[in-house]
């Protein structure tokens, strides 16, 4: 294991994000892009580990943990104010009356893509991770979405990374194996 007991449960989250009015902002694909890049860039920086992850069109959930001195507030906010500036910068670009559809009265801000502060869970037990990372992975297969016929076939989540190693997405990192687990013998 990559954690010791004593820390492995340490500021380990599921988290929520829903775009504001639920509307399906997210189904193109360059806007997950977007969200991949904000994640891959906290892992890279060294803020954060993240487990699992699917994005939705309407929403994504990850599962992660946070690094040393990190603090949730504080990820959560940067990682939701990149996302949402370049998406606002490719909207205003090339889709300005959906830009239109998301525009707010507030003083710190002239539009608002997702709901306020993401619902963030804390996570104490394997078999609440296993729960919640099964949840995660079986979402695009629900009637409701019909994304995939199977969870690892959908691309925008790490479903394929925990049944196939598949590592289309370098920055996750295995929950019960950490890094070591591409690498060891079968």
């Amino acid at each position: 294991m990559r954690f010791d007991f004593q820390s492995r449960y340490t500021d380990l989250y599921f988290t929520t994000a829903t775009v504001k009015g639920w509307k399906h902002l997210l189904k193109p694909d360059k806007y997950k892009q977007v969200i991949m890049d904000s994640m891959a860039f906290l892992t890279t920086e060294g803020s954060i580990w993240i487990y699992a992850f699917v994005i939705m069109p309407n929403h994504f959930h990850w599962i992660w943990q946070m690094k040393g001195e990190t603090r949730l507030p504080q990820v959560q906010q940067r990682m939701m104010k990149f996302v949402a500036q370049q998406i606002k910068f490719d909207l205003s670009d090339h889709h300005p009356q959906v830009l239109e559809q998301f525009k707010v009265v507030h003083n710190d801000r002239q539009y608002q893509f997702f709901k306020e502060k993401p619902l963030s869970i804390a996570l104490y037990t394997d078999e609440v991770v296993w729960q919640k990372m099964s949840y995660i992975h079986r979402n695009p297969v629900q009637p409701k979405w019909g994304l995939s016929q199977t969870p690892e076939a959908y691309v925008f989540s790490s479903a394929a990374f925990y049944a196939t190693k598949d590592t289309r997405w370098p920055f996750l990192t295995h929950f019960w194996y950490g890094d070591d687990w591409l690498t060891a013998d079968e």
